[in-house]
């Protein structure tokens, strides 16, 4: 869209939630509007403020600004990186997307970049501003660029807040209160919408506590729930207690796994580089059911990093409560935990190996233990997969480089910043803009506000979680509204049954028919990784499923 004059042009991918409220301060300075649309408010934003147009936002996007009179672009990305941004320099060329797939269209060439391969095996993805091809850029969450003639300038027009730890909130009523106000208000400004709409709705806390507030501002919500075959990962019962509670339009459909060539053809199509997180297998599906009934959905998108949810931080709260005890204690415990996990079988045995590790990482450092709970694979084992590294970035050093910005000193916080800053975007995010974009079905996730971000940001973790009890603030907001029965269940992943779906035979399969050896990964250490895993000894399957990702490539 281009005003009146060609002398402001602005390229748009996103939403912005609170246009109109910009939209009528605009108009009192004396701003024209010639459509009703938010892509219109952005192009007066920045005609009224400049770059500081910014800050005025409230929502997700990547846009381009090509300001004439200046020559320059400004290339931005929201708060939180909901949206995607590539660039790429090209002799005199300024290229930009958003997706690798648009730069290769131009005549970009496509050259994996090998140094990034022990961050994918590790974390499973390729975090900004790096990707996994040579030359390609990611503009950071926070970020823009400004381009001109000069050159490329790097600037932050948001970052997530580093509140000192003796000054974070511990007002336990106001939070509550506050954060409240803040989701719900969150939820009426992400309803705004002129085309049919819903939400997900899993059997978890999150995306049931959107739905039931949702019902403040609406009596006709849909509601879209996938189930598996495999009980261990099906909450639909959970999912239709909700619905049926707020009477939402339900729909369900229960998912089988599809065929290898098809998954693995979907996953590289919709993501361009390698993504190694499997649960963008029935993300896809879900995103396909849903766009067939609407166009938009909200989401619980960013819950667990909001409300630091995730297990991992019981574990850091755990870590010091249990390095007191005394060491031949604790030795005895890990010792009848390693003992029952080599005797049971299925999902315990996987259980107990997780408790396992998580109780052997209280003593070591903050920066191996975000690695063990990040990993797809045991650190030992890399040094077995990998031949030889030669150029290959290690995982370590990016963890350094990431963490010298971090102000924390309690690992509760550095967790926090690890995630809002590095896994949210590169994982989270990605997961689900690229195949909800795929299907033309926008996500919208309530609790990515950066008003309440900010705010949690600022909670005292004893707060947030008093004692061991997670999302303590959503749990005090929608307990009296929610079933019971699932305020008390427990997490559940949302993955593929990737246990059962890889052995021996599908690696070799795949090696026979894919150069294997331009990674320097070892072949028969890889299939006695997926021997075990076919024999249901040990879980390797997320991260058998990243390496067969790299043999498409």
């Amino acid at each position: 869209m281009e005003n009146e004059t060609a002398s402001v042009v602005v390229s748009f991918n996103g939403e912005i939630y609170n246009y109109k409220e910009l939209r009528i301060e605009l108009k009192g300075l004396g701003y024209r509007f010639r459509t009703d649309s938010d892509t219109e408010v952005v192009l007066r934003a920045y005609e009224a403020w400049g770059e500081q147009c910014q800050s005025r936002f409230n929502g997700m996007w990547a846009l381009a600004i090509w300001d004439a009179p200046n020559r320059k672009l400004v290339l931005s990305r929201d708060r939180l990186g909901e949206k995607p941004l590539f660039y790429a320099k090209e002799g005199g060329a300024f290229l930009f997307a958003s997706e690798p797939k648009a730069l290769f269209a131009s005549g970009y060439p496509r050259h994996l970049d090998m140094e990034q391969l022990e961050i994918y095996l590790v974390l499973g993805y390729v975090p900004a501003p790096y990707s996994f091809f040579k030359g390609i850029r990611k503009l950071e969450a926070g970020r823009y660029l400004v381009v001109t003639e000069k050159g490329v300038v790097l600037h932050t027009h948001w970052d997530f807040p580093q509140v000192p730890e003796n000054e974070m909130r511990t007002d336990g009523v106001a939070v509550r209160e506050e954060f409240e106000y803040l989701f719900k208000d969150s939820i009426r400004l992400r309803m705004r919408s002129d085309v049919p709409f819903g939400a997900f709705l899993s059997g978890g806390l999150d995306s049931a506590s959107i739905v039931a507030l949702m019902g403040e501002y609406s009596n006709d919500i849909n509601t879209f729930t996938i189930g598996f075959q495999d009980k261990a990962f099906d909450e639909r019962d959970l999912a239709l207690a909700v619905a049926r509670k707020y009477r939402t339009v339900h729909h369900e459909m229960v998912i089988g796994v599809p065929s290898f060539d098809d998954a693995l053809d979907r996953t590289l199509r919709i993501y361009d580089e390698p993504f190694g997180d499997s649960s963008a297998i029935p993300s896809s599906q879900l995103c396909e059911f849903a766009a067939k009934h609407v166009k938009m959905v909200l989401t619980g998108d960013g819950g667990d990093e909001v409300l630091s949810g995730y297990p991992s931080y019981q574990a850091e709260k755990f870590g010091p409560y249990y390095q007191n005890i005394p060491g031949t204690i604790r030795r005895t415990i890990e010792g009848g935990v390693s003992l029952l996990a080599s005797v049971a079988r299925g999902a315990p045995m996987y259980q107990l190996q997780r408790i396992l590790g998580v109780l052997k990482a209280t003593g070591s450092s903050f920066r191996d233990r975000l690695l063990t709970k990040s990993a797809w694979i045991d650190l030992c084992y890399l040094d077995e997969v990998m031949q030889e590294r030669g150029k290959v970035r290690p995982v370590w050093d990016y963890l350094d480089d990431v963490f010298r910005a971090c102000t924390f000193d309690d690992p509760f916080y550095k967790l926090m910043y690890f995630q809002h800053k590095i896994s949210l975007p590169a994982r989270m995010l990605t997961k689900v803009d690229r195949v909800s974009m795929a299907y033309s079905l926008e996500c919208r996730a309530p609790f990515l506000d950066h008003r309440l971000v900010e705010m949690m940001a600022g909670v005292s973790k004893d707060i947030k979680m008093p004692g061991f009890k997670r999302k303590h603030l959503l749990r005090a907001t929608v307990d009296k509204i929610l079933p019971k029965e699932l305020l008390n269940a427990p997490k559940r992943g949302f993955i593929p049954p990737l246990r059962s779906w890889i052995n021996k035979e599908t690696i070799a399969g795949y090696a026979s028919n894919y150069d294997i050896l331009r990674f320097n990964l070892n072949h028969e250490v890889l299939k006695r990784f997926a021997q075990l895993n076919g024999d249901g000894k040990r879980d390797f399957g997320n991260f058998l499923w990243m390496v067969l990702l790299l043999m498409r490539s």
